[in-house]
């Protein structure tokens, strides 16, 4: 069932009083050299580099080196905050890879870093990767890790981009490794709370039989969430200009032979991968597709009864298009949120919207949700451009999703450094709800780290 629009103001509900956040901490944790490699500190978007046990704090970081030609040109950093703040606890020594590594971590610990080492020589493009889980203690952190080489149940030729996920379902101490190397599927594995990879299997992805020539829709860039076994998975077609009029026009435009689409949103869940791990028809949940626009994931979060949240964010057109395709077409960047149950979606509302033709200059940017104790749902979120009186604004912002969709009022988050990219300790790999939220962000060549603690009434 799709319901109207629910609302698209930033404060719809003024009856109450906005929630209030302090900022603790704001430091460095680390400075990079770019890898130049199409994969930077934030590659990993539907995951997470840092996590959050107790007191503890971890992330998870990649350092370029020079001696090797990209793709495979980085390896993995692990760093653990202190009484002096941050300082790197190990790294992936002998090997290289091309992206960032996630994290997830249960109560407790230990602590979980998918990597994919690669084989390439210095002066290979791309050769076999290895796909593995590094175990490490919370109790000591910098032991070496114990290696979980993860089981699948098919033959499947791994390398340097993997697109992949790593979910974790904390209070059951269970994960789920999700690769997707190909076009037509995405491979996953399941660790139990033993240590072992006991299900395997793959979901198809959806299939465009409208496109001129009919293909499957590769997904990728998902968020997924592992919560008593069942899976929800959320990301968004990346495929080559599947129209032969677009894509002959941006051919002549950039002189290259492809360009890729990203303007469908999907979703799909398993209800248990340890009982068959089949998951059910594809939900599309939302589309740019006939005005050649954009469309990226940001955050997932399953609440109780299995009802979902998905949030992301959506921009109307690609200019480069609109004279000659739909000149009657007005732009719009929007950051979004959608309840989900079963049936489809159910529930929408928009966080943040600038039109060209509208009265605000302030351009949404990407969002994260965070839960606090009590289950109420925030998204933190960043926003530029200007403001009423032509002044540039660069800032993140709080606000809270009702359970009827409706918003509280937006509250600025007072960062020094406000941060555009950024990962956060969330449910999804493995921590709990909090109000506190940890942020990981890249501002220009340094990963910073900030602390934010939000207060409710």
């Amino acid at each position: 069932m799709l319901s109207a629009l629910v609302s698209s103001a930033l404060a719809v509900a003024t009856s109450t009083a906005p929630l209030q956040c302090g900022v603790e901490v704001e430091e460095e944790v680390y400075s990079y050299a770019p890898a130049n490699n199409g994969a930077g500190p934030m590659w990993t978007h539907g995951n997470t580099c840092i996590v959050r046990v107790g007191e503890d704090l971890l992330a998870s970081g990649i350092e370029t080196l020079p001696e090797y030609k990209p793709l495979n040109n980085v390896r993995w950093m692990l760093f653990r905050r202190g009484a002096d703040g941050w300082s790197q606890t190990a790294r992936g020594e002998d090997t290289h890879e091309r992206e960032p590594c996630p994290l997830v971590a249960y109560p407790g610990g230990p602590i979980l870093l998918s990597v994919n080492p690669n084989a390439a020589k210095p002066e290979e493009y791309d050769s076999t990767a290895t796909p593995q889980v590094l175990e490490f203690l919370l109790a000591d952190a910098a032991k070496p890790a114990r290696t979980l080489v993860p089981v699948w149940d098919r033959e499947i030729k791994f390398h340097g981009h993997t697109y992949r996920s790593f979910a974790a379902d904390g209070p059951r101490r269970e994960a789920l490794l999700i690769y997707n190397t190909a076009y037509d599927r995405a491979y996953w594995t399941f660790l139990d709370a033993a240590g072992r990879w006991t299900h395997q299997g793959a979901v198809d992805f959806p299939f465009g039989k409208e496109y001129d020539e009919p293909q499957p829709i590769r997904i990728c860039y998902p968020a997924v969430a592992l919560k008593d076994r069942a899976v929800y998975f959320c990301g968004v077609s990346d495929i080559v200009e599947p129209y032969k009029v677009w894509r002959q026009f941006k051919e002549e435009l950039t002189k290259q032979k492809w360009d890729y689409d990203f303007r469908r949103l999907f979703y799909t869940w398993c209800d248990d991968v340890t009982a068959g791990g089949r998951f059910h028809d594809w939900i599309e949940v939302a589309s740019r597709d006939k005005t050649c626009g954009w469309i990226f994931p940001c955050d997932l979060h399953v609440g109780n009864g299995g009802r979902v949240h998905v949030l992301w964010t959506e921009r109307a057109l690609d200019e480069r298009l609109r004279e000659k395709f739909f000149p009657n077409e007005k732009q719009s960047v929007t950051l979004n949120c959608a309840l989900l149950e079963r049936g489809g979606v159910v529930q929408r509302t928009t966080i943040q919207e600038w039109r060209e033709d509208g009265p605000s200059a302030e351009r949404p940017g990407e969002g994260r949700f965070q839960v606090l104790p009590d289950g109420r749902l925030l998204v933190l979120y960043y926003v530029g451009g200007k403001d009423a009186a032509g002044k540039a604004v660069s800032e993140n912002r709080l606000v809270e999703v009702r359970p009827d969709g409706s918003l509280g009022a937006a509250v600025r988050v007072p960062l020094k450094t406000p941060m555009s990219s950024f990962f956060t300790a969330t449910p999804r790999a493995g921590g709990a709800p909090s109000a506190t939220i940890d942020l990981l962000g890249d501002v220009g060549k340094t990963v910073r780290y900030a602390r934010v603690r939000v207060v409710t009434e």
